[in-house]
């Protein structure tokens, strides 16, 4: 029943994307030929001219979207991930569009008019993919279209499974049940109880409506589970496992193959490709050399400033460890008296540190004196965006206090970072800050680097001192 469901919303999601998509292509047309708002054009082609090139475009977008997921079940993902894959295809879909025209030598198909498409179908399909997804949610969580949900293993894992089932009705998931050998029947688990034992699982399958059966038992039950699979496959039930060490695994599970091996990378780590490294690197030489540009008075008049009011260095070098825990010397306009280098070390800045100079109270306050590390930058040390670095005796504290405290150093360290918008910077919780720099390395994107490099500007005097 719940195939036969999915197959004719299929085919009702492939009927309103065609019907959006030649929308798309009409409005387009309109706006291009019956309005000013681009300049008025004057076009070679006609309407009907225009509208017979949906026999090639609606084919290529409905292939594109079936390539990206797009018709694949979406009950257990989140919509951004949904409407990325639809970025991504009506992206490929305009470029696609485009080379085809240059190739066949067709000039007279309006370029205004392939954008104006191109945004308009992309922006209708998301719409149309969100209230279709709300509107699912909705009835599942009001009991209907509903999976029925097996459990094989009763115990911490089955138990764990349970509860984020019960927490996210609006994926539309019922447990029927559990099979154990450990408990007894009419054991409760959440608000389900234990029916059999693991031999009963035939029995149970063919008595009562079971959409798919997931697996919760230890890897030293591997001949069990074979034997669960094999009864599974037999009576064409799905059958799904949760790995006993599913907590090592990361937010995003990478497999690598070693022959005919799978291994499973514990920590995903988006900036180990080079291709991601390198479109980092591209962007913060690029806002370093722009920043030293646009804030050369600033350092100018800082420097002189720090020198007129204290003796001493203008710029203050302190080692900290960076990618790959390497070392480096991080720059910083001086705010402090210059001091001992073996106490230094060793000591937290606070909010009434009584080492600050007069001009070093205000540069820290406006973190002006974070300036300098722009050339931390452009040398390579840092990156515009990362986990901020840390000296060695504290690195080397914290590694024993902080559980994966040293996931920060598999990238470059930042000027700023996930966690400094959000407030955890200076004398905070370490705890928190690892929390963020974590999801930071495991969810690196362009996109999420632009969001805190303005996230930075709109906390640039908070938590400053």
């Amino acid at each position: 029943m719940i195939r036969e469901n999915q197959r004719f919303f299929n085919s009702i999601l492939i009927i309103a994307d065609m019907a959006l998509i030649t929308l798309s292509l009409i409005l387009a047309w309109y706006l291009r030929f019956e309005t000013d708002i681009l300049g008025h054009g004057y076009g070679v082609w006609s309407f009907k001219q225009y509208m017979i090139s949906l026999l090639l475009i609606l084919p290529l977008y409905i292939f594109l979207y079936y390539s990206f997921g797009l018709y694949d079940p979406q009950r257990t993902k989140n919509f951004d991930s949904e409407a990325l894959q639809i970025i991504k295809g009506n992206v490929l879909g305009f470029l696609l569009i485009l080379t085809s025209l240059y190739l066949i030598n067709i000039l007279n198909y309006s370029r205004y008019l392939i954008i104006i498409f191109a945004i308009l179908s992309c922006g209708f399909c998301i719409g149309e993919r969100y209230v279709l997804r709300s509107s699912l949610k909705y009835i599942r969580y009001k009991g209907f279209n509903i999976k029925y949900i097996l459990v094989v293993g009763a115990g911490e894992l089955g138990e764990k499974f349970a509860v984020k089932i019960k927490e996210s009705k609006y994926i539309g998931y019922e447990i029927i049940g559990f099979l154990d050998d450990e408990f007894e029947k009419g054991h409760e688990v959440q608000d389900s109880t234990v029916i059999g034992n693991l031999d009963d699982i035939e029995k149970v399958i063919k008595n009562n409506v079971v959409d798919r059966v997931i697996i919760t038992l230890s890897a030293r039950h591997r001949r069990t589970i074979e034997s669960i699979v094999d009864t599974l496959e037999r009576y064409g039930v799905k059958a799904e496992i949760i790995p006993d060490y599913f907590i090592y695994c990361p937010a995003k599970p990478y497999f690598d193959m070693i022959d005919d091996i799978p291994v499973i990378n514990i920590r995903y780590v988006p900036l180990e490709k080079y291709s991601n490294r390198i479109v980092k690197r591209i962007f913060d030489i690029f806002v370093a050399l722009s920043g030293i540009l646009v804030t050369s008075p600033i350092l100018i008049i800082t420097a002189i400033l720090i020198k007129l009011s204290s003796p001493g260095p203008v710029i203050f070098k302190q080692e900290r460890v960076g990618h790959n825990k390497k070392h480096f010397d991080m720059y910083k306009f001086r705010s402090m008296r210059v001091q001992d280098e073996r106490e230094e070390k060793y000591q937290w800045s606070t909010e009434e540190d009584p080492r600050k100079t007069r001009i070093g109270s205000f540069i820290r306050k406006t973190n002006i004196d974070e300036l300098p590390q722009f050339f931390n930058i452009l040398k390579g040390d840092m990156s515009l965006i990362g986990p901020r670095p840390e000296r060695p005796y504290f690195v080397e504290k914290f590694r024993d206090e902080i559980p994966k405290y040293m996931v920060k150093h598999y990238v470059r360290p930042g000027m700023t970072g996930w966690a400094q918008v959000n407030g955890w910077r200076g004398d905070t919780s370490i705890a928190e800050r690892i929390k963020h720099d974590i999801y930071y390395v495991e969810n690196w994107s362009f996109l999420f680097d632009v969001k805190i490099f303005f996230m930075t500007f709109l906390n640039w005097f908070d938590n400053a001192y």
